[in-house]
């Protein structure tokens, strides 16, 4: 610990000591002078929630100045060094929230908050609702007394996040949290009052009592205190009076049996534990000096069903889309399922069917409405899981050459322990096909009486025989997946032992044995479409000028390996300098077709004499240096051929390598060892559910092309691919269990969460929420982070959940999804334990998005892949090979791909002005843009004063009359945006076919390009990257196409949701303040000449 003093900001030691008031007991005057001769942890100094959470940075603290009263950037710290260690956390409102009347409630106590102004200057600030409930005040305050005030009838708006002006231009909006802030606008000027809350429930409290304020003024108490809880209320009481009043012995006093009441909450919340609702009830009839009988009347039901069973975030959700109601109508849960959870086509039918689904009380289904019971039961059902159910089948194309897909795959399946002397078991092969394994493992050696074995040579490790191996193998080899399997022979037998095997193939295994032969002029595998049913055996194989009944070829001995390793050898790094060889059996090899076992030597040698169907097997270290050394030479190399990769021999602990390391090369065989769960496991099962948990994932396009660039180890943009951000909130927790191994803690837990993404190396990243101290059962956390994804086809989230111990982290549960699966909205996610089962009643509660990233990457990491034109916007960047006429087509391809960047980079830059404006994250989609518009364009009558004009291809947004400024600029904005749009969708067409046509010319060049190279000059290694900077160019056009094909879906999926969202707020030209509106489909894909929008004076 260092005691040396260090210069401290004065502003930031205010803040420290207001933090920290509870502990100091005699407060210092401004003028105080000092000094902190110790280090603390930065949680100590910043509020967790206001800050993006610490990692325990620690920092010297010392001070000889006066304290100012606001808080100046000074209070920002220029560099701070990331450190795990213990964290501390803040402690949320102990108030259980359950209505707008506690939000009130709470308002009227009051908050501290800080006031964010524009001149980068935080001010902390008590605000409090005044009793009347007419005016928000806060003090202490500069200004004249009476004028630190807003009346609430001149609130004209309350924004979540730090969407105004004076949060974008702060110079401390990096450091606020988008969760704690949010905004009041008021006055007939539109001006904003900016604050940022300690915590995500506070700032929730505050917006969710002000909406109410300003839709029911004074009399919003009594508007509340009439329907609060009516739905709810029935239902207790329905479900109360439904138990047999004289159930138990305990004759004729009121109410019902505690172990009654306890199966009724826990009929409703599974989750929570016997022991704690008893002790609820437990703690009223105390606080009610009732010493004697256990009986629990309906009053006490209700209360304690309130506290256990109500979840605050859900609550602030469901009043944010219900309009400031205590329930969801259809109109209200149609908005939601569009605007948040992504879902297309939402009919009234639908809306009644999911309330009949999951209202829990009869008068709620009788009058069409959800209650928060209803709403917590949608948002818990499968319907709102994280996964994608499309991807629960099988949803790629599986026609595509075998060498074009991952491959689920086993390293010595056999095994169910360490490598050395673990036991061998056939029940490996059983749980690995089951788990959708499609390449399993089999070392064959001489067994006792003449009966093939199967274990690890060279090692201590037991056997198991080769004949109930094959049995189990035939019948699960197809229960999870139709597609198929590779078996991966390492034969040591004798040529006596080789005919028994032999034998059992043929018997065991008969027809499915794929022994077709192949051809010679076959240039790629077939498909798993093609080979589906069948068992493909991977192994060595004779010669075709082989005349006899056998022959010699190299031994594959990984054990041998092993056994080097442990001798003083080189590990894995290089072969056998002498391998050894064997005599096969001819009858064996012939089984062995598509998948024959060759030696690697090196790519240049590969690229020109081996065939699609030979195989090569990479020891993981090798394997790992060619990605370091060779990154474009191994992708290429998988493109055609097959690569297996097993563990290096020194993981004797059957510990697994990251299959990321070797997919992001496009190794398609990465074998693992099953029976050792944890991180790597957790990728490579996640992975593989993709595509119906198959066993087979589709690659993504850049890994499959045949020209195409993509260098494995990019730490930038991948050329040709748009970056897209990905937005994740994690908001709660539920029913978390105490890890294993942590009974010392008794029931105490203290999560918290990591936020994790796997891929390429530019995409692997991680944040953490604070630590929620005390809280399994149900811990908010209300934290939001973004990650920037290149490569998003190759891209895992990952959400770890640790206990947040003295001594070390310790594992409560995990979840890992590809990115490709994720359901865009508010989705519950199950906890799985280390092993991968589902943790009962465990889950996270979040919200995702994901939108496109424009640029392609950050500016000062953007290498080669752009290059900066006028006012900083980026071109993609072609390459020169240095043969001249290759290099005159690709000039050609200047002006379209900067006219498509273009059209593309205007129309996103107007989408995200627009969305400014409209003061929505920038994560807000435009149906949610147009509905927040909703929300403040009602003039003094309450008539709106923009309505949009659906009459035509592109919906107008027409002025009702004079307008305040900030609205003229949301209308110049829009226009702009239409404008932007219509350039899209009339000329984008255009430029995608010159640009495909120089792509068709360019590679008319490919198969003599290395040919016109040599002509012009080029020797060795320009010639190499002659061929490299033309596969560059190939990809950067094919890219830019994609791109702008995607920005016309983009454009037209826009001018929908504009379209039904200005339908959805009554803002449609001649429909305002209809309640009831024919509505088209959400699933037409639309063209400039036959877009066909709903009238305002016709149905669809």
């Amino acid at each position: 610990m260092s005691f040396s003093p260090s210069p401290f900001p004065s502003s930031l030691l205010y803040f420290l000591l207001f933090q920290l008031s509870p502990i100091v007991c005699h407060p210092l005057p401004p003028s105080f002078p000092l000094f902190l001769p110790f280090t603390l942890p930065l949680s100590f100094c910043l509020c967790p929630s206001f800050f993006l959470p610490p990692s325990s940075l620690p920092l010297v603290l010392h001070s000889s100045s006066s304290v100012s009263p606001s808080l100046g950037p000074s209070f920002l710290f220029p560099s701070l060094t990331l450190k795990k260690t213990v964290s501390f956390s803040s402690s949320l409102t102990e108030r259980k929230i359950s209505s707008a009347a506690d939000c009130i409630s709470s308002m009227v106590e009051g908050t501290e908050l800080r006031k964010v102004r524009s001149n980068s200057r935080v001010y902390q600030r008590y605000f409090l609702l005044e009793s009347d409930l007419q005016a928000l005040r806060w003090e202490p305050s500069k200004k004249e007394l009476g004028k630190a005030c807003i009346a609430i009838p001149s609130i004209k708006e309350v924004r979540t996040g730090r969407n105004t002006e004076t949060f974008r231009t702060n110079g401390v909006y990096d450091q606020i949290s988008e969760d704690c802030a949010f905004s009041i606008i008021y006055g007939e000027t539109y001006e904003s009052l900016d604050l940022v809350a300690n915590s995500a429930e506070v700032a929730n409290i505050w917006v969710t009592g002000l909406r109410y304020m300003m839709l029911y003024g004074k009399h919003a108490l009594d508007m509340i205190a009439s329907s609060h809880d009516s739905l709810r209320l029935a239902w207790l009481t329905e479900m109360f009076s439904s138990v047999d009043v004289s159930d138990g012995p305990c004759g004729e006093e009121e109410g019902i049996c505690l172990r009654s009441a306890v199966g009724l909450i826990r009929k409703v919340n599974p989750g929570v534990k016997n022991g704690k609702v008893e002790q609820r009830f437990k703690e009223l009839h105390r606080n009610k000096e009732r010493t004697t009988g256990i009986r629990v009347t309906k009053e006490e039901f209700v209360e304690v069903f309130h506290d256990l069973c109500t979840r605050p975030e859900i609550y602030f959700l469901l009043v944010q889309f219900s309009s400031n109601k205590e329930f969801l109508d259809t109109k209200d849960l149609m908005r939601f399922l569009e605007a948040e959870q992504g879902v297309a086509q939402v009919t009234e039918d639908m809306s009644l069917e999911l309330i009949q689904s999951h209202e829990p009380s009869e008068e709620g289904r009788r009058q069409g409405c959800l209650s928060l019971d209803g709403f917590t039961s949608y948002l818990t059902s499968l319907r709102c899981h994280l996964f994608d159910p499309e991807h629960n089948q099988v949803c790629q194309d599986m026609n595509q050459p075998l060498s074009h897909y991952f491959i689920n795959s086993s390293h010595n399946t056999y095994l169910i322990e360490d490598q050395v002397n673990g036991p061998s078991d056939v029940n490996g092969y059983v749980r690995a096909l089951k788990m959708g394994c499609r390449c399993v493992e089999v070392d064959v050696w001489d067994g006792p009486d003449d009966e093939p074995v199967v274990h690890t040579g060279h090692s201590l490790t037991s056997s198991v025989v080769f004949r109930c191996v094959l049995d189990v193998i035939e019948r699960f080899a197809f229960v999870a997946s139709e597609y198929p399997l590779i078996l991966c022979v390492e034969n040591h037998c004798s040529l006596g032992q080789q005919r028994v095997m032999l034998q059992h193939l043929r018997t065991i295994l008969g027809d499915r044995l794929y022994t077709e032969p192949v051809s010679g002029g076959e240039g790629y595998l077939p498909s798993p479409f093609d080979l589906r049913g069948k068992i493909l055996l991977k192994g060595q194989k004779l010669k075709e000028a082989c005349g006899g009944t056998e022959g010699d070829v190299t031994d594959e001995d990984e054990g041998a390996e092993m056994k080097a390793s442990f001798s003083g050898g080189v590990g894995g790094a290089t072969p056998p300098a002498a391998p050894k060889r064997f005599q096969l059996l001819k009858e064996l090899s012939d089984l062995v077709t598509l998948c024959k076992s060759v030696r690697f030597k090196d790519f240049q040698v590969s690229f020109s004499t081996q065939k699609p169907w030979e195989l090569c097997s990479f020891n993981e270290v090798v394997a790992l240096c060619c990605t370091s050394e060779s990154p474009g030479d191994f992708v290429n190399y998988n493109k055609r051929f097959l690569s297996r990769v097993y563990p290096d021999p020194m993981r004797v602990d059957s510990s697994n390598m990251n299959p990321q390391y070797l997919w992001k090369c496009g190794c398609q065989i990465v074998a693992m060892n099953y029976q050792t769960p944890g991180l790597m496991m957790d990728l490579n099962m996640a992975w593989f559910r993709q595509n119906g948990n198959c066993g087979y994932v589709l690659r993504p396009a850049i890994m499959r092309q045949e020209v195409s660039y993509f260098s494995a180890d990019t730490r930038d943009s991948v050329p040709g691919v748009s970056p897209q951000l990905l937005h994740v909130k994690v908001i709660s927790g539920q029913n978390l269990p105490r890890p294993r191994g942590s009974g010392a803690k008794g029931d105490v837990v203290d999560p918290y969460v990591y936020v994790e993404v796997h891929g390429i190396p530019a995409d692997c990243a991680e944040r953490r929420t604070r630590t929620v101290m005390h809280n399994g059962d149900n811990p908010i956390f209300d934290e939001s982070f973004e990650f920037q994804v290149n490569l998003p086809e190759l891209a895992m989230v990952r959400f770890v959940v640790l206990d947040d111990d003295f001594i070390g982290d310790e594992f409560i549960g995990q979840y890992t999804i590809p990115l490709e699966c994720l359901q865009p909205g508010y989705r519950h996610l199950p906890l799985q334990s280390m092993t991968g089962e589902d943790l009962l009643h465990a889950q996270l509660f979040v919200h995702v998005a994901i939108t496109n990233r424009r640029g392609g990457g950050k500016p000062h990491k953007r290498g080669l892949s752009v290059r900066k034109g006028k006012r900083g916007r980026q071109y993609a960047a072609l390459r020169d090979l240095g043969v001249k006429a290759v290099d005159e087509v690709f000039k050609m391809a200047t002006l379209p791909l900067k006219e498509a960047t273009d059209l593309r980079e205007n129309m996103q830059s107007s989408v995200d002005v627009f969305r400014e404006l409209c003061g929505v994250s920038a994560a807000a989609n435009l149906m949610q843009c147009v509905l927040a518009l909703g929300s403040r364009v009602a003039g003094a009558d309450g008539a709106p004063l923009l309505l949009f004009e659906l009459r035509d291809q592109y919906p107008t947004m027409e002025p009702q009359g004079p307008l305040p400024e900030v609205l003229r600029k949301v209308v110049s904005t829009y226009e702009m945006m239409i404008q932007a749009s219509r350039a899209v969708i009339d000329l984008s067409d255009g430029v995608y076919n010159r640009i495909l046509q120089i792509q068709t010319t360019a590679m008319e060049f490919h198969e003599k390009l290395q040919t016109m190279a040599v002509k012009e000059g080029l020797k060795g290694r320009k010639v190499t990257r002659a061929v490299e900077s033309f596969s560059w160019n190939i990809t950067i056009l094919k890219g830019q196409v994609d791109l702008l094909k995607r920005a016309k879906t983009e454009v037209q999926e826009n001018l929908k949701q504009v379209h039904y969202a200005a339908l959805t707020s009554d803002l449609s030209k001649g429909r305002t303040g209809q309640t009831t509106r024919p509505r088209c489909s959400l699933d037409a894909v639309h063209n400039k000449s036959d877009i066909v929008w709903e009238t305002a004076d016709s149905g669809c």
